[in-house]
């Protein structure tokens, strides 16, 4: 299918106007629509957050009658079953739309292909594939855990030239410098949640919310705790409620500080002392978190990166050298030979202040 300028300019703004979900539409995907007739939009809409109208919706509503034989242009397939709300398919063949425009199909397979299945059954003409690779980035999370059964995972880390996170006697503050640290902030805020370990909350004593930018939606935290170590007066229990994994119940005596203050006990296999991983990310799939953004210490870092769960890794680096003693990004065993090294792929490289901030995805097709 070839496309023209017009519907490419169109769905660059669906696009746009699915960003504004960044933040807020979790589980949900982020979803912009724009509805075009004669060249002119006559319509638009954007996914708020889960249980309020879809994209499709608000713009089929925003433009009223003008959306007959009109086209609509969607970042993702109208869905066609019943979740927390009615299906968009069904309203856009009950608004006379003449041609649905989809960037990607939707990879819930509750969904895939049967949306736009059902407008060609009514007539409506439909395309797929416009800006497709813009579409899968906004919606990497969402993708994750429909195609793979678990969450895009996001590590980040503060380091210095020479790869150190901090001190031989654990200081670390501040490594990376103020306009890094609030750009952190951002990146946390469009996460589901945000994931640590016991060593850090130990070490760091970590609030581990979004700070420093305007959030709607405060992501949950996660702390992976086996033994149930964590003071339950330490700063990542203030607020709202925690999920702590562990190898504990909750009829244990030990869950019984944590759950008087509200927060949630998750039980998982702990061999040799670690959650279970793969365990964890089935559960996270299950708890419907999209993006998870891990800021941990090098034992859990290095566990993540091993088991192949680090899928992206958001690394400041401050102009500095530390030296050999002090503490590394990763606890991984000696290799043998490079060819065994864990490989990524720089996407993106920028001046944050006086820091570097290097975004770069796992390349499981290198080694």
């Amino acid at each position: 299918m070839t496309f023209s300028t017009a519907d490419r300019d169109a769905m660059a703004h669906a696009l746009a106007l699915a960003r504004r979900g960044l933040e807020t539409a979790t589980p949900n995907p982020r979803v912009g629509c724009v509805i075009v007739r004669d060249g002119a939009i006559v319509g638009e809409g954007w996914h708020r957050r889960a249980g309020e109208p879809h994209a499709e919706i608000l713009a089929l509503a925003a433009a009223g009658d003008a959306a007959r034989n009109a086209t609509a242009y969607v970042t993702l397939e109208p869905c066609a079953h019943f979740g927390r709300t009615p299906p968009c398919a069904d309203a856009l063949i009950a608004a006379g739309l003449s041609r649905v425009v989809a960037a990607i199909e939707d990879p819930n397979p509750k969904v895939s292909g049967r949306g736009l299945d059902r407008l060609r059954t009514a007539g409506i003409a439909t395309d797929c594939g416009l800006l497709a690779d813009e579409a899968r980035e906004l919606n990497i999370g969402f993708i994750s855990r429909m195609a793979r059964g678990r969450p895009w995972i996001r590590l980040k880390a503060a380091a210095s030239l020479d790869g150190k996170t901090a001190l031989e006697n654990g200081i670390s503050q501040w490594i990376t410098d103020t306009e890094a640290r609030a750009d952190v902030h951002r990146w946390r805020a469009r996460a589901c949640a945000i994931l640590t370990g016991i060593g850090t909350v130990k070490a760091d004593d970590p609030q581990l919310t979004v700070r420093d930018h305007s959030c709607e939606r405060a992501p949950l935290r996660i702390l992976l705790d086996p033994w149930l170590e964590a003071d339950p007066a330490s700063r990542v229990f203030q607020g709202a409620s925690v999920l702590i994994v562990t190898a504990y119940g909750n009829d244990d005596f030990r869950a019984k500080p944590f759950a008087q203050r509200g927060h949630r006990l998750l039980p998982l296999p702990a061999p040799n002392g670690l959650i279970d991983l793969s365990a964890l990310m089935r559960e996270l799939a299950a708890l419907e978190l999209n993006e998870i953004h891990v800021e941990a210490g090098a034992t859990l870092n290095g566990a993540l990166l091993a088991a192949g769960y680090v899928d992206e890794l958001l690394l400041y680096l401050a102009p500095m050298a530390i030296g050999n003693a002090a503490r590394g990004i990763f606890n991984l065993p000696a290799l043998a030979a490079l060819d065994g090294a864990a490989k990524f792929d720089i996407r993106e490289c920028a001046k944050v202040g006086r820091d570097l901030r290097i975004l770069a995805r796992a390349d499981f097709s290198a080694g």
